[in-house]
């Protein structure tokens, strides 16, 4: 199955010779994307814990959907953590408008190796 999608791509013009493009998509299949943003703070395992922020990737509006999310931890305790899923659907609001639920474990990492849990709710 094809699906149109429309949007551009960032190209920052630096030395560096390792890089990456970024795709903003506009619409998916005809209809708008939106992206919602995403905070918080990790469990407190092995003596600390990390805090973390991120913007969900596009998705459709005006239809059922999920959003992936990836984003570093803080670094705390001399490491960080990556976080990376798949939101929930979306939960209607009465007043118009949605928000996703997201939960997870990060990667395991730090000199006692370890992970920690997180969860929350995305912006509307």
């Amino acid at each position: 199955m094809e699906i149109p999608v429309s949007g551009f791509m960032y190209h920052a013009d630096d030395s560096d010779s390792q890089h990456s493009h970024q795709l903003f998509l506009t619409s998916w299949d005809g209809r708008p994307v939106h992206v919602h943003e995403f905070r918080g703070v990790t469990s407190f395992d092995v003596g600390h814990n990390h805090r973390y922020v991120g913007t969900t990737e596009p998705a459709p509006s005006g239809v059922q959907h999920t959003h992936r999310y990836f984003t570093f931890t803080s670094v705390d305790d001399r490491h960080q953590h990556e976080i990376r899923g798949v939101t929930g659907l979306a939960i209607p609001l009465p007043n118009g408008g949605h928000y996703h639920e997201f939960s997870g474990v990060t990667t395991v990492n730090g000199m006692n190796p370890h992970r920690h849990n997180y969860s929350g709710k995305t912006s509307l």
